[in-house]
């Protein structure tokens, strides 16, 4: 069973210089892996021809699939369906079941007129199979030539992802026949990277060749991830599943889930588990809490609401927090943290609470209060605790931390463990 490689090229000029972040390749690459395509190479090009014309010359030497997203718009920076027509050797021709779903969007659905520059996205080349996109204007097409399948997709995130899913997986799937590629993954929480590997030197260097061990930190925390490729699969899935049971029971002291599942999800499962609900009271994180706790569908369930108090005087009107704790101990403080989280939870009548005040950065910070210096509370109806964090980052990457930070305290105070 041969390995099917792939090459992602993304296009646009707005990638090469960091105006717009390249997301698509990523999830492009995920949805590939999970049947077994190994992804050789992601190249970002700009709008240019010759860029263009160089990535696919490259890509097709050594690869069974090339996926390519962007420039498939109405304007003139938009060339990859002209450049396309061109290299396959085609000629321009109108996809009718587009352009009955173009006219329907503008003329019916939005009361807009229907221009010629709107009408031309419905033009593909003759040579070209039509992966019809129901959630936008530009079709995603399929070339192919020999023995290599060429995909482009609109660079438009969400359209993209549904012609991934409808067209271009399905297809792959149906035309190749792939090596399984194998992957449990874990995520743990209060011990750093390095530190974890010293813990599990002994269990990776025992692996086998065929299954590999990634650690992925982020925020605070550390996934790791088992990966297993070969020809069996059925052996493949005894084997990785051995050695994810030891991997599991070396790291139990700091392990948060066995799944590949972010922290809000694990805590959102407990607490529905359970029947609980949560409250959130936040300075420094300005709502981002919150935001992660209701992010996924079915939060409703578990989070009621939250006060953000990023002002002092919202931490006294609506939490209660004392003006002499504000002018003596200041707002980053255990004891203002703590009088928050009880006052939400209270005010919202939940099971739990969370509270943070901190200073993010870039200026705020004093001698006693260094920046990235935070302070996290959690409440429950028995008690109420906090912990202190100092954090290095820049002010986004801190906010991120300590929501995350937050919701792991939370998750320990709800399985007892603090």
């Amino acid at each position: 069973m041969n390995s099917i490689q792939a090459t992602i090229i993304t296009i646009g000029d707005e990638l090469l210089i960091g105006q717009v972040i390249d997301t698509n390749s990523a999830y492009i690459a995920q949805a590939l892996n999970k049947i077994g395509v190994s992804v050789s190479n992601r190249i970002a090009v700009g709008d240019s021809k010759e860029a263009i014309i160089d990535a696919l010359n490259n890509a097709s030497a050594n690869n069974n699939v090339v996926i390519l997203t962007g420039g498939l718009g109405p304007t003139a920076d938009d060339i990859t369906k002209p450049l396309l027509n061109e290299y396959f050797g085609g000629k321009m021709v109108i996809h009718q079941p587009t352009l009955e779903h173009i006219t329907d969007i503008f003329v019916n659905k939005h009361k807009r007129p229907m221009i010629d520059r709107n009408r031309k996205q419905a033009e593909v080349p003759d040579v070209c199979e039509v992966l019809f996109n129901e959630t936008g204007t530009a079709p995603g097409m399929l070339f192919k030539k020999d023995g290599v399948f060429y995909f482009s997709l609109p660079g438009v995130p969400h359209e993209m992802r549904f012609l991934t899913d409808k067209h271009v997986i399905p297809t792959i799937q149906n035309s190749f026949t792939t090596q399984p590629i194998l992957h449990r993954t874990l995520l743990t929480a209060g011990i750093g990277e390095s530190f974890l590997a010293e813990l599990i030197a002994d269990l990776e260097n025992e692996l086998p060749s065929f299954i590999k061990l990634a650690y992925l930190p982020n925020f605070g925390m550390v996934r790791l991830r088992l990966t297993a490729t070969g020809k069996d699969e059925n052996e493949l899935t005894t084997n990785i599943n051995a050695a994810f049971a030891k991997l599991k029971l070396a790291v139990a002291e700091y392990l948060v889930t066995d799944q590949d599942e972010n922290m809000e999800v694990v805590v959102g499962k407990l607490l529905k588990q359970n029947n609980q609900t949560v409250s959130t009271a936040e300075s420094c994180t300005g709502g981002y809490i919150g935001h992660l706790l209701s992010k996924h569908g079915g939060s409703s369930q578990f989070y009621t609401g939250g006060i953000i108090s990023y002002d002092n005087r919202i931490k006294t009107e609506f939490l209660n927090v004392p003006e002499h704790i504000l002018q003596t101990v200041g707002a980053v403080s255990q004891e203002a943290v703590e009088q928050m989280a009880k006052s939400v939870r209270e005010s919202m009548k939940t099971d739990f609470a969370v509270s943070v005040s901190g200073i993010m950065g870039p200026s705020g910070q004093t001698d006693e209060k260094p920046l990235g210096m935070v302070w996290i509370g959690v409440a429950s109806k028995e008690k109420v605790v906090s912990k202190v964090f100092y954090l290095r980052f820049d002010r986004l990457r801190n906010i991120e931390v300590t929501a995350n930070q937050a919701i792991n305290l939370l998750r320990l105070l709800i399985i007892n463990k603090i």
